[in-house]
């Protein structure tokens, strides 16, 4: 067995009214992919800001040893130069610089004072290759996916001669494709020799490429695992997160029978969409579904599908150039061209991007939550504090939102009770229809069960939820019907009885020429495996 390159002692890290990190001890062996489990809030990230230097020495307790050396950084460009290298879960790019002028921001060839281009040209294109990339030095970052941007901020970690790699959530904003790639990478570098420690909610993903998993749990850790060995399951990584055994990932649900005669709570007839910048190629095409009421409907669709396409463009026209389709609501058509009237007409939408879209990061919760509806925290034009309180208060309370006030900062709480802080807002505007795109994305399973138990109880009371996932095994444990989406057509309709992820990916890598949308206006279906056919 290898001996230790990283070992953290007895670390504490607190913040105001909050302790993070409570006697944490961590052991990294040379060479080895090790992975960091929790829950939010389990102090995972903080763990890595401590060792990189984020958080200085002096602001926590404990001790840092680095290849046996005792290590006292006072900030990351210390860590850096011992060869530890954080890459965080919002990539640190400059979009409108090149790949190389990233790769070396802050690190620059230099001679007498001036950039040697050549030097700098000829070394990044030695490191895109290293990490796969086959994009030129000079390309902007801004012109790249995000997959692509991934690798090339390991390409920057590789620049600094990296011995220790920290990778936090690398997969969460990738596709299947560019994360397979992205573990592939990690598991060529530890060939290499370099030593990765990885931050992960996918646990299929840390079984595949970890040697070993430490469990934290509320600031303290629980075990480490051998990865490799019998025991070492994914119920078994689960109950050290969480502290109790997830038997069953999905609540308890009895698939919804609509009234036969009932009209449908959101109905969307022909829906069509352009691309904002290309004019020609339609985003969304000739898409008509219905949810009813009480009913969790989902959609499943790759990347690029067009399934966030169609939920942001029926929110308020959100996206793209509208060119036809109708929305109707109980049966009546309703107009839904701006955010305003869409909510107005008692629609909501959880946006997939929930830090960018969904919150304002540096308000506070009670604030967040009373947004969308502060007429009713309102007397006279001018908003009752105590009134917005104590409906804050309700939903700290009712959504079990870990946050020592609700007059918290949203940008200090972890994922996962950010997503509840942003469900709570839209469950205060009091909405028949909730549009949920990627509600679970990003959180670990204890606050991901949470979540859907809201969302069933939603469903209980009557609100018709259209529920948008990447992960097949969510939509199949959540939803009553299924549809299917593939370059932006719906392609099939299954319901809860015959639906199985095969089921599913044939339907969402369907040829769609010559096939039209299914669940149209007459309430006709696509046969389990088959779409229906024009």
């Amino acid at each position: 067995m290898a001996a230790p390159v990283l070992e953290m002692r007895s670390i504490v890290k607190t913040f105001p009214g909050v302790t993070a990190l409570s006697d944490v001890n961590l052991t990294v062996r040379r060479g080895e992919v090790h992975a960091i489990c929790g829950e939010n809030g389990a102090g995972k990230s903080t763990l890595m800001k401590v060792l990189s230097g984020v958080h200085p020495y002096g602001t926590y307790e404990g001790e840092i040893l680095f290849e046996n050396e005792p290590c006292r950084f006072k900030d990351i460009r210390a860590s850096e130069q011992r060869g530890i290298v954080i890459i965080h879960q919002e990539l640190a790019l400059v979009p409108y610089l090149s790949l190389a002028e990233n790769i070396f921001l802050g690190n620059e060839h230099a001679r007498r004072g001036f950039i040697d281009w050549n030097a700098t040209l000829r070394h990044a294109t030695e490191l895109l290759r290293r990490v796969g990339l086959d994009e030129h030095p000079e390309t902007r970052v801004a012109d790249i996916g995000v997959g692509k941007q991934q690798l090339v901020e390991i390409a920057k970690a590789l620049s600094k001669s990296v011995k220790l790699l920290i990778l936090d959530e690398p997969t969460a904003a990738l596709n299947d494709e560019d994360s397979r790639k992205l573990l592939a990478l990690i598991l060529e570098l530890k060939k290499q020799g370099i030593t990765s420690i990885i931050i992960s909610h996918k646990l299929n993903e840390i079984r595949a490429v970890a040697d070993s998993v430490t469990i934290l749990r509320d600031g303290r850790t629980i075990e480490t695992l051998d990865v490799k060995a019998p025991g070492t399951t994914e119920e078994r990584i689960i109950a050290g997160m969480v502290g109790r055994d997830l038997a069953h990932r999905f609540p308890e649900r009895t698939p919804h029978r609509p009234e036969r005669d009932a009209p449908a709570a959101l109905e969307i007839r022909g829906w069509t969409v352009f691309h904002p910048i290309d004019r020609q190629r339609k985003v969304v095409d000739d898409v008509s579904l219905q949810v009813r009421r009480g009913e969790i409907v989902g959609i499943a669709g790759l990347m690029g599908a067009g399934r966030t396409e169609l939920a942001m463009s029926v929110f308020g026209r959100s996206y793209g150039r509208y060119a036809a389709g109708t929305v109707l609501k109980d049966g009546r058509e309703i107009r839904t061209r701006t955010v305003a009237e869409a909510v107005a007409h008692g629609i909501a939408y959880v946006t997939e991007d929930r830090k960018r879209y969904g919150l304002n990061l540096i308000d506070t919760v009670n604030r967040n939550i009373s947004l969308t509806a502060l007429h009713k925290v309102a007397r006279r034009g001018v908003v009752d504090e105590h009134a917005e309180r104590q409906v804050a208060e309700g939903f700290r309370t009712s959504m079990n939102i870990k946050a020592p006030t609700v007059f918290e900062p949203v940008g200090r709480l972890s994922g996962g009770n950010q997503q509840k802080v942003v469900l709570s807002k839209w469950i205060f505007a009091g909405p028949d229809v909730l549009i949920l795109d990627e509600p679970t994305r990003g959180i670990d399973v204890g606050a991901k069960y949470e979540i859907y138990t809201v969302i069933d109880r939603l469903a209980a009371q009557g609100k018709a939820v259209l529920f948008i996932s990447s992960e097949l095994p969510e939509l199949l444990g959540m939803c009553d019907r299924i549809y299917t989406m593939a370059a932006g057509r719906l392609t099939g309709e299954v319901s809860r009885a015959e639906a199985t992820q095969e089921v599913l990916m044939r339907h969402m890598t369907k040829d769609t020429k010559g096939t039209r949308s299914a669940g149209s206006a007459n309430g006709t279906r696509g046969t389990r495996g088959e779409g229906v056919t024009r």
